[in-house]
């Protein structure tokens, strides 16, 4: 493991201490698939999500290849801070630190405020020993106090702790409508935690993918999920279908007591129906009955307003979720770009499906 000594005094201005302080102890570079235990070590977390375990650890490299260099501070045998990071190498988009590849949000596990600086500090050493153009943080856990975000996005919060009665008063009418609409149209229902559901769901997922124009991920990274993930135990697919036919489909990742929306999928032709409204409704109900505290329905581009209300809909907290770039040669805070919404969208809605999904296989590995 290498050992990053601190290099600087100083504190993130903002940043308040800690009631229960921890103390100082040097971060270290870790390979979280090399430490026994590791999935136990950030479950004291209560922010840890399963973008923190080795789970997506492993999506990640066997899909890409993406190098994990974590940074930790340890006191004896239990984990005090971390954060996460993979190294993105590639030929055409160049050499970064992410806070993770194809995460909505990934915080620094902190016990306290205190370790923040020498976290921010140790990833931009890092990055400059490395090489890296930049580091990515999806998250405002460490970012200096006062930085203006590289790029933002909306997220929705639901907190499962009201219980399923209250969680249903709380749903906009037009959900409720549409809950009743796609309960009486003989839609049937399925919650799995079989590996072989995320098939089920790829199918949707790139019919939807053509549909706003955007490449789908390639098959591996989803078979990944099903076999890290799903067949774990820390995920699950939700398929709705009518008359046998799969018409609406979610994936849902969970660790401790959060459970993440992550993707979601559906035919278009089923619209009517209603059916994502029912899928998501089932997926909270699970959720809640599983004494999960939180359940994240992810991040919105600020453009999407059909899916902001959507969201917003089933009564969630909206927040802003922020992410902040670092240009290590330009030493400062740079712009990021949404890719949801590009001048490419409207070529990619052309091509035909097998086209649309060869330039996912070669545009992914290059992206993060």
């Amino acid at each position: 493991m290498l050992v990053l000594p601190e290099e600087r005094p100083g504190s993130i201005p903002g940043c308040a201490a800690s009631e229960t302080p921890v103390a100082a102890s040097p971060v270290t570079e870790v390979n979280p698939l090399q430490v026994a235990g590791w999935d136990d070590l950030v479950s004291d977390f209560a922010s840890a999500t399963p973008f923190h375990t080795t789970g997506w650890l492993k999506v990640l490299r066997s899909t890409y290849g993406h190098t994990p260099r974590y940074l930790c501070q340890f006191s004896g045998q239990r984990l005090q801070a971390c954060l996460p990071v993979a190294e993105v190498h590639s030929p055409l988009t160049g050499r970064r630190g992410v806070s993770l590849p194809f995460t909505d949000d990934c915080p620094a596990l902190m016990a306290g405020n205190e370790a923040g600086p020498a976290l921010w500090d140790a990833v931009l050493r890092l990055g400059r020993a490395r090489r890296w153009k930049y580091v990515e943080c999806r998250s405002t856990s460490i970012a200096p106090s006062g930085t203006a975000p590289s790029l933002e996005f909306y997220r929705h919060i639901l907190d499962l702790r009201l219980g399923e009665q209250r969680l249903l008063a709380q749903l906009d009418s037009s959900v409720r409508r549409a809950l009743r609409k796609s309960q009486s149209s003989g839609l049937k229902v399925e919650l799995s935690g079989e590996p072989s559901a995320v098939a089920d769901y790829y199918r949707l997922h790139c019919l939807t993918r053509q549909r706003h124009g955007l490449p789908p991920q390639p098959w591996r990274f989803f078979e990944n999920i099903g076999r890290h993930l799903v067949a774990t135990g820390q995920g699950m697919v939700v398929i709705a279908r009518h008359e046998g036919r799969a018409v609406a489909s979610a994936l849902f990742l969970h660790f401790g007591e959060q459970a993440i929306y992550k993707y979601g999928a559906s035919d278009l032709a089923a619209q009517p129906l209603r059916p994502n409204n029912l899928v998501m409704w089932e997926a909270i109900r699970y959720y809640t009955a599983r004494e999960c505290r939180t359940f994240d329905f992810g991040r919105t581009s600020l453009a999407n307003e059909g899916l902001r209300r959507f969201k917003h809909g089933f009564g969630a907290r909206e927040e802003k979720l922020a992410y902040f770039r670092y240009d290590l040669l330009q030493e400062r805070f740079v712009a990021g770009q949404d890719r949801a919404d590009t001048v490419f969208n409207a070529f990619f809605r052309r091509l035909p499906l097998p086209a649309l999904q060869l330039a996912g296989r070669l545009l992914y590995p290059h992206l993060s």
